[in-house]
């Protein structure tokens, strides 16, 4: 059994995993056409216009006339990203009539996106504080000083 407790750091991402390590039974024993297949649904979800339709269909669904609408993207390009999330089981469409709807076939993927979003988020906190802790203290001091003369040009 292998220790579930060991810390790992990634220097070349900046991230540290969390203790304790998290275990994945599931991607352990994949064979590597199941890991194509994995690869293959983060693949989908790595393009920022096809993370943009999802957050359109966050709340409803929605037409490709519609989501070409409101990202301005071709309703060519809109219908040829979200028939790849369809084809990776993230979107479920429907045909009514002319149109096509689109709707969330798997909300877990909105679980992936938090995960991903937050962890992001850690790690650019991490590197802010990073960046001050070596910045010149001439640096730190001038948001003090400017302060100082705007709160004395005020008065």
């Amino acid at each position: 059994m292998k220790d579930s407790t060991t810390a790992q750091a990634f220097p070349a991402s900046g991230m540290m995993a969390s203790t304790p390590t998290p275990h994945c039974p599931r991607m352990e024993n994949l064979t590597p056409e199941a890991l194509t297949q994995v690869a293959a649904y983060f693949q989908a979800l790595s393009e920022p216009a096809r993370l943009r339709l999802l957050n359109l269909l966050r709340t409803q669904r929605h037409s490709v006339g519609e989501l070409a609408d409101a990202t301005g993207y071709s309703p060519a390009n809109v219908s040829r990203h979200l028939a790849l999330l369809a084809q990776h089981g993230v979107l479920a469409r429907e045909t009514q009539g002319t149109s096509v709807y689109y709707t969330i076939a798997d909300p877990a993927i909105y679980e992936l996106c938090n995960l991903v979003c937050d962890n992001l988020a850690r790690r650019f906190e991490r590197t802010a504080a990073h960046r001050e802790a070596f910045a010149p203290a001439v640096a730190r001091k001038a948001p003090a000083a400017a302060r100082k003369a705007r709160a004395a040009r005020a008065r």
